[in-house]
């Protein structure tokens, strides 16, 4: 390693210790565990993450893991924090984020930032998101997120669990040659999947971009070096030719139809609907991106129209089955922290049943990361990664937005 690249990330980790600190909540420790090393929590149910409720049960851990879960009255003595009319969950998942989209000083979307300033800020917003109750993220992804990554795992700041693409394969990046290249250059510098645009924006039409040739090669090339692949697809012929290149999950697809969802349910191909939060984000916010790249009038325009496709076509998967439907929000700048909308807008406006929404955001997120058998469950063994809720989210979504409690691997956290 050169000495610029040394300078390079002592920078980026120091300012993410100092931006760790000054969101710390006016310096309020996460909590530690009992001498003994057992935390009880008990609420007046427990939602496993696989579709299971157990009413009057808890969760004990011990070391990072989930070491009992059972009744209250037979689980072990510990350190104890009941939370009556609450549900304990696993630790909420979000398969599609962008960790480090900011607004700069002007008020407006940054862009080219120093990778300081990124770092600071996918410090920033993965504890705003981690205070929400998402534990896990997967940011897709920009070459900042890997120190990032690291000083969390390592407990240098708090975070949610990180897993990052480090970058992005396009039309741009070249041939089925070159987008190979690229595959295990991102491999090598550290990549836990690999993200590839397919499709163009929807705010220029959502039109193919690579043959799939193309695709073949890329997705073939990802699976030889053990990565997944996340596809930006908004279309029927991208989604098609992605799934059929053995890729991992559609994101987005907004406008695909019937016989395209068949085909990924048939593939066994993860589906990743961004439905909400990613339009509403952008009205909310249209001043501060208007005018930077193709966020313009008749992007917005498109934007508007996108969105009612968008959650027709989610109904339209909601009705197909063995479809494997995860939860996804595209988090951008202005959204981190508000995850937790897009669970409500698919029940309220989409029609999911909460039920299945808290699995898709859970178990079956796990499993599309390949974390199946680490997180996404409340059972023995598993990482004590959880939420308590006030309420029921099985029957009232909006419970996921009523935090009282995060834990991840085992250390309780601040919440908003």
């Amino acid at each position: 390693m050169t000495e610029p690249s040394r300078l390079r990330q002592f920078s980026l980790l120091a300012v993410a210790i100092a931006v760790a600190a000054a969101c710390g909540g006016g310096g309020q420790p996460a909590a530690e565990p009992a001498d003994d090393g057992t935390v009880v929590l008990t609420a007046d149910r427990v939602v496993d993450g696989r579709g299971g409720v157990l009413e009057g049960h808890g969760v004990a851990v011990r070391d990072g893991r989930i070491v009992a879960v059972a009744p209250a009255a037979d689980l072990p003595a510990g350190e104890r924090h009941d939370f009556p009319g609450g549900t304990i969950l696993p630790g909420l998942i979000d398969t599609h984020v962008h960790l480090s989209w900011h607004f700069g000083e002007d008020g407006k979307l940054a862009r080219g930032s120093a990778p300081e300033t990124e770092a600071m800020h996918a410090v920033e917003n993965g504890i705003r998101m981690l205070e929400a109750g998402f534990t896990t993220v997967q940011s897709l992804g920009a070459p900042v997120d890997g120190p990032v990554r690291d000083a969390v795992n390592r407990g240098v700041v708090p975070g949610p669990r990180i897993i990052t693409t480090l970058g992005q394969l396009s039309a741009r990046t070249g041939g089925a040659d070159e987008l190979v290249a690229e595959v295990n250059r991102l491999a090598d510098a550290g990549a836990d999947a690999i993200k590839i645009f397919a499709s163009e924006s929807i705010r220029v039409g959502g039109g193919p971009t690579l043959s799939q040739g193309e695709l073949d090669a890329a997705c073939g090339a990802a699976n030889e070096r053990g990565l997944r692949t996340l596809v930006h697809a908004h279309g029927p012929v991208s989604a098609a030719r992605a799934s059929r290149a053995g890729c991992t999950t559609i994101e987005h697809g907004a406008l695909l139809d019937q016989e395209t969802l068949d085909l990924l349910a048939a593939n066994g191909t993860f589906y990743d609907p961004n439905t909400y939060l990613i339009f509403q984000n952008y009205f909310e916010n249209k001043d501060r991106y208007l005018g930077i790249g193709n966020y313009t009038e008749e992007g917005f325009a498109a934007m508007e129209s996108g969105m009612v496709r968008a959650m027709e076509t989610f109904g339209m998967a909601l009705a197909t089955g063995g479809l494997k439907i995860v939860f996804g929000t595209d988090a951008v700048a202005g959204a981190h922290g508000q995850n937790a909308r897009e669970a409500v807008a698919r029940v309220e406006e989409g029609g999911q049943d909460p039920a299945d929404v808290v699995v898709g955001l859970t178990s079956l997120a796990a499993e599309s990361l390949g974390l199946g058998d680490e997180i996404g469950t409340l059972a023995e063994g598993y990482a004590a990664d959880l939420v308590v809720v006030d309420g029921d989210p099985a029957t009232d979504i909006g419970a996921l937005q009523r935090v009282r409690l995060v834990m991840r691997d085992g250390r309780i956290h601040p919440t908003r």
